[in-house]
């Protein structure tokens, strides 16, 4: 069992990824407590006096003008939880909602919440206990995770429902089975749990890490279309690309040559054309902003999390509470709006390289890459099927962050619709994955119907991972199933492992998640 330290150092996702594994366990930094301390002492001192502190001492939202008495405070904390409990549908999985309820510990840490040591005590003992409060996955619309951090408000009081080893109990019975006490909020406790953006952190440090297994296994299924098409691969000269050094592009002409090192193709004579398709000629073109925009989206989200983003905030050094609009989210919002058009564009060539590979015209392999020839249908129909998952994958680049109602009788009037950038994304990886599945099973047939005499060792790897459980095409077969099998291959972490292991230093850092940021 490992022992992660909170509030010691920044961040990266990977370290939310891996501290988030079921077994391991967190505890404060000392530096962190500190700050906890410090800044507790400087809500006491507010809730003592007249000033008017949002959320401490007044209504929230269009309630803001209504102030409490001292006497209201610490029950207006449980009043201010149970009425915010909005989530609704079906509930985040339990390993998600461990990342995120880790997110939310890792935020508190900073210190600027300003939440009362006990409550956060308790809540990392949950954490290590293994109780994960359960989150519904709707009703965030990116201005804060409220209404769904109040389901963790919930949990920590000992309502609602919390995770224990996979399944759903109340969270008293929770309790008691850890041997725990519910926490008692005090002042301003009640707000330091729900006004963050652990939500959407911790579902955002999810999808990108599967993100970042998919476009790094893509970047490989490319190289191997290129090695079955016979692509020319000057395409991919760093003169090119430094001619025209848009952003991230040298970094990923530099990848595919680190991906293509070795292969036939470099041989004289090996690529069938001076000048492919743009499928092919482009890839540097769009794997370059997909690096990029993918750099973008984990930066966003690892500032989040690393954040004192809590309103209002706690200041020691300067005993001030200020209210502040920090839990507001639209860098994330727009940057997860961003990759999913970037995925588009990857999706988009990847189906043209498909259907480029079975045109015996453009190939010069056989018609639809079948040994039979004749009326053999051999991998032609899982066009339609590619076709199909671009349509969907197109259809779930919609940009969403534009989208808003304003609520709380107009007082929350923009809203950056973040939980919803990061849900559409995470629907779309799936078509995304299978399309890339069809391209890796259909270059694994172009390699072996064209006799490609002598593949990169990075796309080696690659083309005997698939051909271990997809034999040849030899003749007419049901290929959908093909398709899933390497759907199953690509997806798996000890695959996505090896590939980076089997490829050159300029290649396998691509799309990965730090440990620290």
């Amino acid at each position: 069992m490992s022992e992660f330290l909170l509030g010691a150092a920044p961040v990266g996702l990977g370290f939310v990824m891996a501290a988030s594994h079921p077994g391991t366990t967190v505890a404060l930094a000392p530096e962190a407590r500190a700050r906890v301390v410090a800044a507790r002492k400087v809500v006491e001192r507010y809730a003592q006096g007249d000033a008017p502190i949002y959320g401490l001492n007044t209504g929230l939202g269009g309630n803001v003008a209504f102030r409490l008495d001292k006497a209201q405070i610490e029950a207006f904390q449980v009043q201010m939880v149970r009425g915010r409990c909005i989530g609704m549908g079906e509930p985040f999985p339990e390993a998600t909602a461990r990342t995120i309820w880790l997110c939310r510990l890792i935020g508190l840490a900073q210190g600027g919440s300003g939440v009362s040591p006990p409550v956060l005590d308790t809540m990392v003992a949950m954490f290590n206990a293994g109780l994960t409060p359960v989150i519904p996955g709707r009703g965030s619309i990116g201005a804060g995770d409220l209404g769904l951090c109040a389901h963790l408000g919930a949990a920590v009081i000992g309502l609602g429902e919390i995770f224990v080893k996979g399944e759903k109990r109340p969270a008293m019975e929770a309790f008691t089975s850890a041997g725990l006490q519910p926490a008692t909020l005090a002042a301003k406790d009640g707000l330091a749990i729900l006004n963050a953006s652990a939500v959407s952190c911790g579902h955002a440090a999810k999808v990108l890490a599967e993100l970042s297994d998919i476009l790094f296994a893509s970047v490989a299924i490319a190289g191997l279309t290129d090695e079955g098409y016979a692509a020319n691969p000057q395409i991919f000269d760093a003169r090119l690309a430094a001619a025209r050094p848009a952003g991230g592009q040298e970094r990923a002409a530099a990848m595919f040559r680190a991906v293509l090192a070795g292969s036939y193709l470099h041989d004289a004579g090996a690529a069938r054309s001076i000048q492919d398709a743009l499928s092919f000629r482009v890839l540097a073109q769009i794997y370059g902003p997909a690096l990029t925009s993918f750099e973008t989206a984990v930066e966003s989200v690892e500032t989040e999390i690393n954040a004192a983003a809590d309103n209002p905030l706690v200041m020691t050094d300067d005993d001030l509470i200020l209210s502040t609009a920090n839990f507001h989210t639209p860098a994330i919002a727009l940057a997860f709006d961003m990759m999913a058009i970037v995925n588009t564009h990857l999706a988009t060539a990847s189906a043209y390289r498909t259907i480029k590979m079975m045109n015996q015209h453009l190939s010069g392999l056989p018609k639809y890459l079948s040994p039979v020839g004749g009326a053999s249908n051999g991998y032609n129909s899982l066009q339609k099927t590619a076709s199909y998952l671009h349509g969907e994958i197109r259809l779930k680049a919609a940009p969403a962050s534009c989208d808003a109602l304003p609520v709380s009788e107009s007082v929350e009037d923009h809203a950056p619709q973040t939980a919803l950038t990061i849900r559409k994304l995470e629907e779309q990886l799936v078509p995304l994955r299978m399309l890339f599945a069809i391209e890796a099973v259909v270059a694994a047939q172009a390699v072996d119907i064209g006799k490609r005499p002598r593949l990169a060792p990075a796309t080696r790897v690659l083309y005997e991972a698939i051909r271990e459980s997809v034999p040849m095409l030899v003749e007419d077969r049901e290929t959908g199933p093909d398709a899933m099998k390497a759907l199953a291959v690509i997806a798996q972490p000890a695959f996505v492992a090896a590939l980076r292991q089997a490829m050159p230093a300029d290649a396998a850092g691509a799309f990965t998640l730090s440990r620290t940021s």
